[in-house]
């Protein structure tokens, strides 16, 4: 048997840290990939809105992936991509309708970026790159770290975003959590603050999103100068002879 009749070998699939340190950090679906941009700038301008929308995406990113991995092996690539928008889809459509039925009035404020979550392109992103060539748990864990680094980077927008345009936070969080959290607000800046309408428009959400990404950049490249410091230098004037032979 030569060496070119031999089967390839499945490559291992990663670590759960490195799964959630590659989801939160690493290749962040709003920081790095840049993906889901558009409900992203468009919802975050509440805690409340962009929370809504960060549960209802983790969610469907986490449950599409789990099914997209069971299936697997039972779809050929002809057919992958089809097969798994239906899926996403049937995914969306569950979500959309728990929020119709429990959060009938934060549905209606988010509108139509709820039914969108199925063209998200880190959903369908992950579900080809990820879920359709690992097993179900490790595909789970990829798509709740994915949901939940896209979920808290659109909760840090919205809480700037509110606080710059309307000096709150946790406005409405009874849309979300029922009449309990109906006095959640605080008034951060207090209530003669006249507001930063520039925050709370969509030019607000790029400027405020530029700033996240800039700031990314430069920790990771604080980390990454510092481990080159820490590395040791190659003393200078020492060389290895490699000497062949006996000496008489």
């Amino acid at each position: 048997m030569s060496a070119s009749d031999t089967p390839p070998t499945a490559s291992p699939s990663p670590t759960y840290p490195a799964i959630a340190k590659h989801g939160l950090w690493d290749n962040n679906p709003a920081l790095v990939q840049l993906l889901g941009l558009c409900p992203l700038l468009a919802v975050s301008g509440s805690v409340v809105n962009a929370l809504g929308l960060a549960i209802a995406t983790l969610l469907v990113l986490t449950c599409s992936n789990a099914a997209i991995s069971l299936i697997r092996r039972q779809v050929s690539d002809a057919i992958r991509l089809p097969a798994f928008v239906m899926i996403i889809a049937a995914m969306g459509t569950f979500i959309e309708l728990l929020m119709r039925a429990y959060t009938y009035d934060l549905f209606q404020v988010l509108g139509i970026f709820i039914p969108l979550i199925v063209t998200n392109c880190t959903v369908l992103g992950r579900a080809d790159a990820f879920a359709s060539k690992n097993p179900l748990l490790p595909s789970m864990a990829d798509g709740f770290s994915m949901g939940l680094g896209f979920g808290l980077v659109l909760v840090v927008i919205g809480a700037l975003r509110e606080l710059l345009g309307s000096g709150t936070l946790f406005a409405d969080m009874h849309l979300l959590f029922g009449e309990s959290a109906r006095h959640w607000e605080i008034q951060i800046f207090g209530a003669d603050y006249p507001g930063f309408l520039l925050a709370i428009l969509p030019p607000g959400a790029f400027i405020v999103t530029a700033f996240l990404i800039a700031l990314k950049n430069i920790i990771d490249n604080s980390i990454r100068e510092r481990r080159l410091r820490q590395q040791p230098s190659p003393v200078k004037g020492s060389k290895r002879v490699r000497s062949t032979g006996n000496i008489a």
